[in-house]
């Protein structure tokens, strides 16, 4: 419907070492830290007043650092060309979300993206610095294809630094760009698609139906540009014009063997009361009753993350978490949506590995503003879980940061994935200035912290934005962009909450590519390790015995040091058995199914 296609425009990309002066055209207002108006005193301490991550010495490049169960392994600052050194919070250079592809990192940027070589997480090197200003920059990878998502009104269709003007600018380009990068050291721009209210973020989407097309779900969440700049847009609302650019998504089809012809498709209304047909039938802004939040309308979705091997998205929704069937993917249909008034703005989602639990963020403030204070609600600004059971959400329970931040610190729950850890559910999440955390939601009813990253605020005397947008595991090490002093690799170390084997059966779990909005199943290949990650977790939790762990463990490494496949095979088959007959007696029957799931894996590979 609406694409905006040129091939080959040209695109500033600066290898390292060279430096480049531009002009930063566009201002962001950086939002004011509100002062707390209680102390430790007199509020509930719900903290421990031990915490390392309290009180962190400020600093740019030299903030005091606190952490647990997790090292920090390398950290570069941003390309010379995306700082402002005169405002070291301007959001015109923020990193912003990351890709995988390979050895390599892509981190977004409002100014543009950057390529990294992580090929030795130890020290990785900037590949590439690509500069293409328009805000967001949240990016995704697909083969040889990265996808940005662009925002801003500063954005130029030929990526050029002089931003555009006026209220209708032909230049203009607010939507998703797509690069190709066969040639890593010269991506070249092969199209612009426009949209109406732009790209905040977007979700790639394959088909298993469709080898020949690519989707690419856009979350647009400005302001409705003119129709006199962009046929078709409508900014008036659904009382004033049915036809309004509000309470929709977009779909962009990309073929695959043409991608420079993506354009829209279609421009689903999932918003729509199925019984009235109107267009804004969902949550339609304010506050849920006494004491609660003020949420926004939902005419609008931040973040869709599909889980493809369900058939399904989890979409936050400024005013709602809702459920999509996208088993056709030009055309997703809602299947369920839940509110929540503890929650301000629905921000993303994550499904956990086995789809039974979707847990959605509550970006309240925006996340340019201090919103981790010792007085601030602990389910505010936090995440929501919900089981997931025949297409129905329910309400489980919620986490947050547990330890209060700085008023000079924009601090709410922000981007994360799995860890793929198997028989839990664990995700690492960015919380802005609040650093990474590391949390346990196999009971999506009392989730808990194992282990985090902090550092003190950019400054004492002043919010700053600035701190995580990003924290992902891939293939064995969390990496993370930090908003205002670069990008980091960290990685976790063994504690009383994660043992040496369950680690290294994460690290089994590989990707070629990774897109935090495109979550893919995890599943683990036979290995001995695999087994006696799940005989920890037995011993944790007090599931069998103390005895018969052991013996077990004895059983397997008898079993391991055998010459004869065949042998192993007997003794893995006759072990299997045995321990699904532990199963009834126990005190975890599920995760000793799971052990004996592994076992007769184990003697499956070995015939």
């Amino acid at each position: 419907m609406f694409s905006l296609n040129h091939s080959s425009c040209p695109i500033q990309a600066l290898g390292v070492g060279m430096l480049v002066v531009l002009l930063s055209l566009f201002t962001v207002a950086e939002a004011s830290a509100q002062e707390s108006s209680a102390s430790a005193d007199d509020e509930e301490v719900w903290w421990n007043l031990e915490d390392p991550r309290l009180d962190l010495g400020a600093g740019w490049y030299d903030a005091e650092e606190a952490s647990k169960n997790m090292n920090l392994l390398a950290t570069l600052p941003r390309p010379d060309v995306f700082v402002d050194a005169d405002n070291p919070g301007d959001l015109n250079f923020a990193n912003s979300d990351i890709a995988f592809r390979d050895n390599y990192a892509i981190v977004g940027n409002f100014y543009g993206f950057m390529i990294y070589d992580i090929a030795n997480p130890r020290q990785p090197s900037l590949e590439v610095a690509v500069v293409c200003p328009g805000g967001q920059g949240d990016v995704s990878v697909y083969g040889d294809l990265v996808f940005m998502s662009v925002e801003q009104a500063r954005g130029r269709v030929d990526c050029d630094v002089i931003g555009t003007s006026g209220q209708v600018d032909e230049e203009r380009f607010r939507g998703v760009r797509i690069f190709d990068i066969s040639d890593l050291t010269t991506p070249r721009q092969i199209a612009a698609v426009q949209t109406c209210r732009g790209s905040h973020t977007h979700t790639i989407l394959d088909s298993p139906n469709d080898d020949e097309n690519l989707y690419v779900y856009v979350s647009g969440t400005s302001f409705v540009r003119p129709g006199e700049e962009l046929e078709g847009c409508v900014p008036e609302g659904p009382d004033e014009d049915p036809e309004t650019s509000l309470f929709r998504i977009e779909v962009i089809q990309v073929p695959l063997d043409a991608p420079e012809e993506a354009s829209v498709v279609s421009e689903p209304r999932i918003f729509e009361d199925p019984e009235t047909g109107d267009i804004d039938g969902l949550w339609p802004g304010g506050e849920h009753g006494e004491d609660t939040q003020r949420s926004r309308q939902t005419n609008q979705c931040h973040d869709i993350t599909i889980y493809p091997d369900l058939g399904l998205a989890a979409g936050a929704c400024s005013g709602n978490g809702i459920l999509l069937d996208i088993s056709d993917p030009v055309n997703p249909v809602r299947i369920d949506e839940v509110v929540d008034e503890n929650f301000a703005y629905w921000h993303s989602a994550t499904f956990n590995n086995d789809g039974t639990t979707v847990l959605y963020t509550d970006e309240w403030g925006g996340g340019t503003s201090p919103r981790c204070r010792a007085d601030d609600p602990v389910h505010w600004g936090a995440n929501a879980f919900f089981s997931l059971e025949d297409g129905q959400l329910s309400h489980r329970g919620y986490y947050k940061l547990p330890v209060p931040q700085k008023a000079t610190e924009n601090c709410v729950a922000h981007n994360g994935s799995l860890i793929p850890v198997p028989g839990r559910d664990i995700k690492v999440q960015a919380w802005y200035q609040g650093g990474v955390s590391v949390f346990d939601f196999t009971d999506p009813a009392n989730a808990f912290e194992i282990a985090f990253f902090d550092r003190g605020p950019m400054s004492d005397d002043e919010l700053q934005v600035a701190g995580y947008w990003s924290n992902y595991w891939y293939n064995g090490y969390i990496y993370g962009t930090e908003i205002a002093r670069g990008f980091d690799v960290h990685e976790l170390t063994t504690s009383e909450y994660l043992s040496e084997n369950e680690l290294e059966a994460a690290k089994l779990v590989t990707y070629d590519e990774f897109n935090a909005m495109h979550q893919p199943r995890n599943e683990w290949p036979a290995s001995f390790v695999v087994s006696r990650a799940y005989l920890d977790q037995l011993e944790r939790n007090e599931g069998l015995s103390a005895d018969r762990i052991e013996s077990l463990r004895s059983e397997l490494s008898d079993i391991e040091a055998m010459d004869d496949a065949s042998a192993q095979h007997a003794a893995l088959t006759e072990m299997a058995s045995a321990i699904a007959g532990d199963a009834a007696g126990s005190g975890d029957p599920d995760r000793v199914n799971l052990l004996a799931e592994s076992v007769e894996k184990l003697a499956a590979a070995k015939q």
